[in-house]
Formats: structure tokens, sequence, C-alpha cells
């Protein structure tokens, strides 16, 4: 595990937080049902705060955001108001990857293997190497 980089919650976002972890709606609890088996052994979180902004689902270890998005998120100015989030979001390195409610309900195996194919994607290929570590066996004259 990598050790978690996303921007730590404004004041009074954990609390809010919460709450919606109390009332997912059901789009979003179909999923959380599936990522939190630990698809590949990844670790997501529910209704994580970042900065001013509450993450539907994040996978620290991607840099992923998932978010469900219901009908409302078509409406008025709120397409405007998550493309600034997901600027806000890519700025500090966490890609957003959205999904309609209505594909979860009508379609949740393709949902998670879209998931899973963009958390994968994003994972590096191995973890860094420590400050202190072994150099690179190639350093210690070992040959392959």
């Amino acid at each position: 595990m990598f050790k978690d980089s996303a921007p730590k919650a404004k004041t009074g976002t954990t609390r809010k937080a919460r709450q919606l972890r109390r009332t997912m709606t059901l789009p979003e609890v179909l999923v959380w049902q599936a990522l939190r088996q630990r698809p590949s052994g990844l670790k997501f979180r529910r209704q994580h705060p970042s900065g001013p902004y509450i993450l539907d689902f994040y996978c620290s270890d991607a840099r992923l955001a998932i978010e469900v998005d219901g009908e409302a998120h078509n409406r008025a100015d709120r397409p405007s108001i998550d493309a600034m989030r997901d600027q806000w979001l890519a700025e500090r390195g966490i890609m957003t990857l959205r999904v309609s409610a209505k594909q979860v309900l009508d379609e949740l195996d393709a949902v998670v293997r879209l998931i899973m194919a963009e958390v994968l994607a994003r994972l590096p290929l191995h973890h860094p190497a420590a400050p202190d570590g072994p150099p690179p066996p190639d350093k210690l004259g070992e040959e392959f």
C-alpha cells in the first residue's frame, strides 16, 4: 500500500461524509457491496472526504475517485460544477471516473469491470524503493 496522498479534508466534510455513509443511494450501495470485497486485493473507501469534496468511492493506490452520478448531475449548472471538481482533483493527481446510476442498476457487473480496469491501469508497475533500501540487483553485480 502506498501512503495516502489525497488532500486533507476541510472542516466539516468528515462529519458530512459519515452522514452520507448512512444514507447511500441504491446504486452506491450496489457498487460498495462489490468494492468492499477488495477485488484484486485493493482497498476502496466510500464517501471519502478530500479537500472540500466528498468522493463517492476512492482507491488511494490508484489515486482514482469513482463517482456514481444520478439524473441530477445532468441538470442546470451541475455539469460545470462537476467539471470544476474533476479539475481540482486532477490538479492533485486524482483522476475521476464517472458512472451513471442507471448504468449501475442495469449492468452492475460491467460497471465493476470498468472500475477495476481503470484502477489496474493506474497502478504503478512496482512500489518505490525505500530511501535507505538496498540498490537494485544489477548494481550489486548480480547477473540475470
